[in-house]
């Protein structure tokens, strides 16, 4: 009987494809740039072992959790790597600062139960960041026309749409505070035809910026209850400068007069 092949690696022989290596490059952008100001002590890749979606945080400590365990050359870039599935990550609670999802939610049958487990890891005010393919773009389409080859690593019925992730990640309390749609290109497969229509992009983000191929959301977890509070030297600070203001102004306006009547009398 032979061995199911697991769906990330599929996503990984789709990703050396020219559409794949087209639509990596867009995603590793959007990824920097979310990670960038996130910090904390303990960050964390679920999924996508070829890729480093961490490299631009500063965050020291970086490990690496999948169904797939990444090749050697790749493994360097975490200090941690574990064998696991998404739905039940072996982390403490309220360990992770930062933790992305590259197409995690599409390579799993019960995406909900691995966003529980997200939120369940990181710690209060910590961040997640998630791509994944819209059902509803030019891709999609694709990929679920009748009698036609399936164009994406996942079929149509696994693909988690912007909208229904937003309300699960409202369910469970997270706020999604930045976002981003691309890849606005044909369905095609041609190295040579994937840039003739990369003018796409820019029409795109202008014209139909709900069906871009791909999404990547970041989210925050929100704890409720919770108030920042400043350190105590400034609200103490506030307050002996406000008392001083005060008792000058009694100093000079207050005594001369009491002391004009006391000498009436």
């Amino acid at each position: 009987m032979a061995i199911a092949e697991h769906p990330i690696v599929d996503l990984e022989s789709w990703l050396r494809s020219d559409s794949g290596q087209y639509m990596l490059a867009w995603e590793c952008v959007r990824f920097d740039a979310l990670v960038a100001d996130a910090f904390g002590f303990n960050a964390l890749q679920v999924g996508m072992p070829a890729v480093d979606m961490l490299r631009n945080n500063r965050i020291t400590f970086k490990a690496y959790a999948g169904p797939v365990l990444p090749d050697s050359s790749h493994a360097a870039n975490w200090q941690s790597v574990v064998l696991t599935e998404a739905e039940l990550l072996p982390f403490a609670t309220q360990s992770v600062d930062l933790l992305v999802l590259p197409h995690g939610l599409e390579c799993t049958g019960d995406p909900h139960q691995v966003l529980r487990e997200v939120e369940r890891v990181l710690v209060p005010e910590g961040r997640v960041v998630i791509s994944g393919f819209n059902p509803w773009s030019l891709w999609g389409m694709r990929n679920s026309t009748p009698y036609l080859k399936q164009w994406l690593p996942y079929p149509s019925k696994d693909l988690v749409s912007l909208p229904r992730l937003k309300d699960w990640l409202k369910l469970l309390s997270f706020d999604i505070d930045r976002g981003n749609f691309g890849c606005y290109i044909p369905a095609i497969s041609s190295k040579k035809w994937v840039a003739r229509f990369s003018f796409m992009e820019h029409a795109g983000d202008r014209w139909w910026p709900y069906c871009g191929a791909v999404y990547v959301v970041s989210a925050v977890k929100r704890v409720p209850g919770m108030r920042l509070l400043t350190p105590g030297w400034k609200s103490k600070q506030k307050r002996v400068a406000g008392h001083a203001v005060a008792a000058n102004m009694t100093t000079n306006n207050e005594l001369p007069i009491k002391h004009a009547q006391d000498s009436d009398n």
